[in-house]
């Protein structure tokens, strides 16, 4: 099924959406925004672990990715390498590199374009390879401290930029609970449109439980932000509100079930195949999607929000680039409680074994981000009050549709269409519109049972990268 998850982690300040603007992989979604993609959700697998892995499938162990950039001379296009990993049976560390080859090209084909028409001396070429804006680099180490807990340590400098990104996260597992806390120094946030912004400081520390039988889940927190947040690359200058300073306690709990309408069971005969040889294993390349079935979810939840400083004194909101800084009026109550929830359908066809018109899968979603902003614009709109126009330029009011579709192209190769649909209207232009799409191309790895490397591209972002995801359908 699509992940119902999604509904209660991007509430708090640890779901990590797949970004290649750092070397981390990642970059967290905006709390208080609509539900990201599920296409979207980073990786379970570190990603010097990533590259550690794709390395071995890509020559010198060089991966791709794009990503815009405020430099438009450095071009979007990047190179990735793990350049260092060594490693003990509790430790293990790793050097990433980058490099965006654009405007290297470009500089020394100038050198041989010039009005003299003289070879350029070999000083002139090494100042254009040596240029440190063309590098990034990121260490990142992970100590296991005992069997449940580990703390893990990240740098990172991109060479067109000042400063450096931080990070250190510790994690500790309990019998029936996640214990995590997290600080940066700055923290990238990517909010429903897009835009990126940084907040200069950002530390959470959560506690998550696990899905009991019964489908019910709880999770605790505490976050602060320190600093105005920055944008990187928005030009509206509006600073989601729940990125401004301030401390937050939040509780949220769900209660998730599901139920088959019907599915076909794995038998011995797809397991095992009989050939001239003799009998040979023949599992699904995919162990979350060996079973052809027509299943419906959902998720139901709420959520209790406490700012601990004041929120309603003007915030400045700094505009990368510009001289003076933009001004958001935005108004934040120290206190809100709210109800989401989420309804699925999925089908599928096919045991994904052969090697084509084996593998075609829906998913239809329902997402109800914010029951209290819903009802509001519902009320407004019947009593045709002026309210209904600021109920309307909520995002969280209107009610979202995330549409998967799943083809298997060749084998383990499979393409991958993500899309989120709202069903309010944009102005100027009436009914639902598709506010969000990312698509991909995924090889199953069948040693890994559920693990498969997937090349993705955002067009409303302009990105793509290629990942190593592990236990995602």
């Amino acid at each position: 099924m699509a992940n119902l998850r999604t509904a209660m982690d991007s509430a708090f300040w640890d779901l990590n959406v797949s970004s290649p603007q750092t070397l981390e992989g990642s970059a967290k979604a905006v709390p208080g925004n609509p539900f990201p993609l599920d296409g979207a959700r980073a990786s379970r697998a570190l990603r010097i672990q990533q590259l550690s892995l794709l390395g071995n499938g890509f020559p010198l162990g060089i991966i791709p990715s794009y990503s815009p950039t405020s430099h438009k001379d450095l071009g979007s296009f990047s190179l990735q390498s793990l350049l260092l990993r060594p490693a003990t049976s509790n430790w293990w560390l790793g050097f990433i590199g980058q490099f965006r080859p654009k405007k290297l090209f470009s500089s020394i084909k100038a050198e041989f374009t010039n009005d003299e028409m003289e070879v350029p001396a070999l000083k002139d070429v090494a100042k254009h390879v040596f240029d440190k804006s063309l590098y990034s680099f990121g260490l990142c180490t992970q100590l296991l401290l005992s069997p449940s807990s580990s703390i893990k340590l990240s740098t990172e400098g991109h060479g067109e930029k000042k400063g450096r990104r931080n990070k250190l996260m510790l994690f500790h597992k309990l019998p029936y609970h996640d214990i995590t806390l997290e600080a940066a120094w700055p923290e990238l946030f990517v909010d429903h449109k897009g835009n990126y912004w940084d907040v200069p400081e950002s530390i959470s520390l959560d506690m998550s439980s696990l899905i009991s039988e019964s489908g019910l889940r709880y999770r605790v927190g505490v976050h602060k932000n320190s600093g105005h947040p920055q944008a990187v690359n928005s030009i509206d200058g509006e600073a989601p509100t729940s990125l401004m300073p301030g401390v937050c306690a939040k509780a949220a709990f769900s209660y998730e079930k599901s139920q088959d309408l019907w599915r076909q069971k794995e038998t011995q005969k797809d397991i095992m195949i009989q050939k001239e040889k003799g009998w040979f294993w023949r599992p699904s390349y995919d162990v979350r999607l060996k079973e052809p079935h027509a299943a419906v979810s959902g998720i139901f939840g709420g959520s209790c929000t406490a700012w601990f400083q004041d929120g309603y004194n003007p915030v400045a909101v700094d505009m990368r680039g510009d001289e003076d800084n933009c001004r958001s009026n935005k108004k934040r109550s120290p206190f809100s409680a709210d109800f989401f929830g989420s309804l699925c359908y999925s089908y599928q066809h096919g045991k994904f074994r052969e090697l084509y018109g084996d593998l075609t899968r829906m998913d239809a979603r329902l997402d109800i981000c914010s029951a209290s902003a819903l009802a509001k614009r519902v009320i407004n709109g019947l009593k045709g009050s002026s309210a209904n126009m600021n109920s309307a330029k909520d995002p969280m009011s209107s009610p979202r549709i995330n549409l998967i579709f799943q083809q298997q192209v060749y084998g383990p190769i499979v393409f991958r269409a993500d899309s989120r649909v709202a069903l309010d209207s944009l102005p100027g232009k009436h009914g639902p519109h598709i506010e969000d799409f990312i698509y991909s191309l995924s090889y199953s790895l069948r040693l890994l049972r559920s693990g498969k490397v997937v090349a993705w591209y955002s067009p409303k972002r302009k990105e793509g990268m290629i990942e190593l995801r592990l236990f995602e359908f």
